[in-house]
């Protein structure tokens, strides 16, 4: 390193310490988990956000509350704090994130600022009966808790209370832009104490950046990550110290100006984060970007006004227990990580060609199992950052690639220079603080030589470890094909014909599922529908899931009950399981699985969406999503685990039997040991095979023999395959506090089971990589390609490739794809494989077919469970880098 290089990063650390000596007299971390408990408790009341019930809430804030709390402040009315109703603290909270104007309207009205000192947030009271004492004895004919009926029903304008000041302040506007909020904080690790930490070290940074902006007369749009939104967010909601604290730090109060959301290349919003980016890396020789704090697309549509209903049916709790433990799987958990690899140096002398990192895990782990590609940014002058999810342990290997090229037609020469490798666990653990940015050396290869060891830079971020989602496939064999180019193992098939096995992302069984008809009583008529579910257990042990009892389904011992919607209902959902919790099934993908990333989405009718309501969620919380057509299940929360397995067999059975083909995923082919297939739900990669065995390995007693394919995990929000690799203006912030738009054009989506592979130019989510949607793994990309689209895999059975120019490969059904080299595309329909790759083709198709040759240089292989736009559980991942 040179001096001058020595001097630029310490002064950059120079810097960031100056800027963590920034003095804020609130405990923002404490403060900030209560705002997250409090946008929780008004998220479950969202007749608050618009219309009459907003109105009211309105009316009520000025007309009682700011003049209570003036009084209050000046004189206490008693020992002890005001605790303000639910609906006058979100009028609140919105009006204070407006901190000029809220200081000069309480200035105007009360000749103060009305501060939340003595007060305490409706949600974190333990009693509040001293005010509402005083409430009632000031408003008679006003209740100190407005709830929904009431403000629904009754007229403003009709009250007999007229509030004696008003602002002109347009509250009704504050509020609908404050609350799609809380979508963007509400995802666990965010109320972790250290990750808001590391929060609270970022808005300093991002306070000291403006305040340098000021001292040098620049006019800058500073555009914060909604991690420091959420600080920011916080020292709001205490005025009195924000406008202290703000005077004291740049001399004046900063405007939180959150009028701009529009996210359009080259608006506001869009430019200002991308000078806030330059400037943040520039100042400080830190990413600006972190994991888990970028933006996560527009909230998803609400499933109407579906209120919980009614208090669910009491059941054994005992017996409740008891089931659970038939379908036992352990817990996993998943972190979202960042990647960006900044610089090299001391590369060897006399080197021609360019330099790239091929990057994976020493152990593949259940989440993330194959190797991506990543450009250096001092080598390509391109801004390219890696996101993807993983398990916490293990370690992050980097592979330096050098990659020479002869002049000849023939595939460029590759080879590694050396490798280095982070420890995850180091990452997560409380000294690190999430993140990591530094030179590590590169431990070389035998055959390379240099004078001085080879150094990258390496940025990491991570967030804190959250519980991963559990992922099934459903998967029942057939007989064999003709079409096939596999052989058949005779005297098997037709013993596991009726048995379908649920197996994990790895290929393991879990339990093994029937549908029986089971026995008549005496006196019943042969018209009476008499069936079970009956499953066989990892141990062996035989049990009796659930039984058909006229048109209802018994689950579990009576446990739950499960009723097909005979006449349309007003929220829109066909089936309800109703126990232990009370969950509706809807069709489609809703709330969290909603799609967001895929232009060509999948059929909505291939899918169900199991939704909880309940007080915590009135409005309705997923737990699971039913892909019907390829047999998989993503259950979110353990105790869904049996009874949602038990529903999605049940639901893929009746429907199957309806009219509806291959509506559980379904082996093709079996398979003898090390003899590989593929199955109709999983996608294929190169890098993600597991070798599995078949049930007598497995010790297993059943009647069937059908072996494992191949199996990738389908991604969903909490996991993903991994994700491919994000370019150009990097991660885009919050509200404006609100921000831009993707990195270049460019962004990963939905990436299927086996993740996404690179990305460099103009490729964008659905005509870029992540195989659009689908569930396998995307070949990488060099010029403008797209998947889904015009790129890698269509939708269907097709696969995905690599590509070069502009061509894709894949196709409908289940082709694969032949030879490729420029920009042509192949692909068929049928069973076909996949042939040999030179140059950018990709290899893949599901269905029929299997992989064919080796690919070479930048190629990438994988069908995709059901084509570009395949498995839908893939398209959950959030995958963009900006505000």
């Amino acid at each position: 390193m040179g001096i001058s290089e020595k001097r630029m990063e310490m002064k950059q650390q120079l810097e960031w310490n100056e800027a963590q000596k920034t003095l804020i007299t609130v405990d923002l971390v404490a403060a900030a988990k209560e705002q997250l408990k409090f946008l929780a408790t008004v998220d479950r009341n969202r007749w608050l956000y618009e219309g009459r019930g907003l109105d009211k809430a309105i009316h009520r804030y000025y007309s009682c509350w700011l003049p209570l709390l003036a009084k209050h402040s000046e004189s206490p009315y008693f020992d002890g704090p005001l605790v303000v109703p639910l609906d006058c603290e979100w009028i609140w909270h919105c009006h204070r994130l407006n901190p000029v104007r809220y200081k000069t309207d309480c200035e105007k009205l009360y000749g103060r600022i009305l501060d939340n000192h003595d007060v305490v947030s409706s949600v974190n009271a333990k009693s509040k009966q001293d005010t509402e004492e005083l409430w009632e004895h000031l408003y008679t004919n006003e209740p100190y808790d407005l709830d929904s009926a009431r403000a629904l029903s009754e007229d403003v304008h009709a009250k007999a209370i007229q509030a004696e000041k008003y602002s002109d302040y347009d509250l009704v506007s504050a509020v609908t832009r404050q609350s799609p909020f809380f979508y963007q904080v509400s995802r666990p690790h965010i109320n972790n104490d250290l990750y808001l930490e590391g929060a609270v070290a970022r808005y300093k940074g991002f306070l000291h950046l403006i305040r340098r902006n000021k001292e040098r007369s620049m006019k800058s749009f500073t555009v914060p990550t909604y991690d420091i939104d959420l600080i920011w967010h916080t020292h709001q909601l205490h005025p009195a110290s924000y406008c202290k604290d703000l005077v004291d730090i740049m001399g004046k109060v900063l405007e939180h100006d959150d009028t701009d959301s529009d996210r359009t290349k080259g608006k506001k919003l869009d430019t200002g984060f991308s000078r806030t980016t330059k400037q943040w890396e520039e100042t400080y020789g830190l990413r600006y970007w972190r994991a888990g704090a970028m933006y996560r697309g527009s909230s998803p549509s609400p499933l109407g006004n579906s209120y919980y209903p009614s208090n669910p049916v009491r059941k054994n709790t005992d017996i409740f227990h008891e089931h659970q433990k038939i379908m036992q799987y352990p817990e996993m958990e998943a972190v979202e990580v960042m990647l960006e690899l900044v610089d090299i140096r001391n590369l060897p002398e006399g080197h021609k060609g360019s330099f790239f990192v091929s990057f994976s895990k020493t152990q593949p782990d259940r989440i993330f199992n194959a190797k991506r590609k990543l450009t250096i940014l001092s080598v390509t002058g391109e801004k390219q950052v890696a996101y993807f999810q993983c398990e916490p342990n293990g370690h992050l290997l980097f592979d330096l690639m050098s990659c020479s090229s002869s002049g000849l037609p023939i595939p460029k020469s590759v080879k590694s220079v050396g490798s280095v490798k982070v420890s995850l666990e180091d990452l997560v653990c409380p000294t690190s603080k999430l993140t990591m940015e530094k030179w590590l050396e590169v431990v070389p290869s035998s055959k390379i030589e240099t004078l001085k060891p080879i150094c990258l830079r390496v940025a990491i971020s991570v967030t804190t470890p959250t519980a991963a989602p559990y992922v099934f496939h459903f998967v029942r064999p057939r007989a064999f094909s003709k079409n096939s180019c596999l052989f058949p193992l005779p005297g098997r098939i037709q013993h596991a014909k009726n048995w379908t096995r649920v197996i994990d992302d790895a290929g393991d069984e879990v339990i093994s599922l029937q549908m029986r008809d089971s026995k008549k009583s005496k006196g019943e008529t042969d018209s009476t529908l008499h069936k079970e579910v009956v499953a066989v257990s990892k141990s062996s042990e035989v049990h009796s899931l659930a039984e058909l009892v006229g048109k209802e389904w018994l689950l579990l011992d009576a446990q739950w009950s499960l009723q097909l919607q005979t006449s349309s209902s007003d929220d829109g959902h066909l089936f309800e399981l109703a126990g232990q919790r009370n969950v509706k099934f809807f069709p489609g993908q809703r709330l969290d699985y909603e799609h967001k990333h895929c232009t060509k989405q999948r059929s909505q009718d291939d899918f169900m969406t199991a939704v909880e309501f309940s007080a915590q969620d009135p409005y309705g919380k997923a737990v699971a999503l039913v892909d019907l057509k390829f047999g998989v299940i993503n259950v979110k929360e353990e105790w869904f685990l049996l009874p949602g397995s038990i529903t999605a067999f049940v639901l893929c059975d009746t429907l199957k039997k309806e009219g509806y083909s291959s509506l559980v995923g379904s082996a093709k082919h079996s398979k003898e040991k090390n003899f590989s297939i593929q199955e109709t739900d999983v996608c294929h990669e190169e890098d993600n095979r597991a070798n599995l065995e078949s049930e007598t390995e497995k010790g297993v007693k059943l009647d069937l023999e059908a072996t494992k394919g191949s199996i990738v995990a389908p991604a969903n929000e909490a996991i993903s395959g991994g994700c491919g690799n994000l370019m150009k203006r990097g991660a885009c912030g919050s509200c404006g506090a609100v921000c831009g738009n993707k990195l270049k054009s460019g962004g990963c989506g939905g990436c299927g089971s086996g993740g996404c592979g690179s990305m460099l130019e103009s490729s964008g989510c659905g005509s870029g990589c992540g195989s659009g949607c689908g569930g396998g793994g995307c070949g990488s990309m060099l010029e403008s390609g797209g998947c889904g689209g015009s790129g890698c895999g269509g939708c269907g059975g097709g696969g995905c490739g690599s590509m070069l120019e502009s061509g894709g490969c894949g196709g409908c059904g289940g082709g694969g794809c032949g030879n490729r080299l420029e920009s042509s595309g192949c692909g068929g329909c049928g069973g076909g494989g996949c042939g040999n790759r030179l140059e950018s083709g990709g290899c893949g198709g599901c269905g029929g077919g299997g992989c064919g040759g080796n690919s070479l240089k930048s190629s990438g292989c994988g069908g995709c469970g059901g084509g570009g736009c395949g498995n839908g559980l893939a398209s959950i991942t959030t995958v963009e880098v900006n505000a």
